[in-house]
């Protein structure tokens, strides 16, 4: 069965940290770009940050750029997110994706030729 499980999510206070996860099964992540995005209640879901297949390049947007890390092992499967210094502005339920591309569109990742999405995790930034 194709699909992603995504790992990590959570409750943490302001200025805390935590790693998304995303393993894929049923399918090889080296040849996709992975993009991570997140959405609230009310919004559209957001592309935060992309990462490419070959080469690695990696988008931010400007709301997470220098605090968060996007990153991928090719060997293990899965792709991560880690979060530093995170705000109650970052609770969302956050998605990964696995896509043949990607590009910058008003500041935000977009993932073309969407292959998969995995379910969410929960992340709450709160006191």
């Amino acid at each position: 069965q194709v699909q992603f499980v995504q790992s990590g999510g959570g409750l943490v206070q302001p200025g805390g940290s935590l790693r998304l996860s995303c393993t894929a099964f049923g399918f090889t992540l080296d040849h996709y770009v992975i993009g991570w995005f997140r959405q609230v209640p009310g919004k559209e879901r957001e592309g935060i940050s992309c990462i490419g297949s070959d080469d690695g390049t990696t988008f931010y947007a400007d709301s997470v750029k220098g605090r968060f890390t996007i990153s991928r092992d090719n060997a293990k499967n899965t792709a991560f997110l880690q979060m530093d210094s995170l705000t109650p502005e970052d609770t969302a339920v956050y998605f990964c994706a696995a896509g043949s591309r990607y590009s910058s569109v008003q500041g935000l990742c977009i993932i073309y030729d969407l292959y998969n999405w995995g379910l969410g995790t929960q992340v709450t930034v709160s006191s």
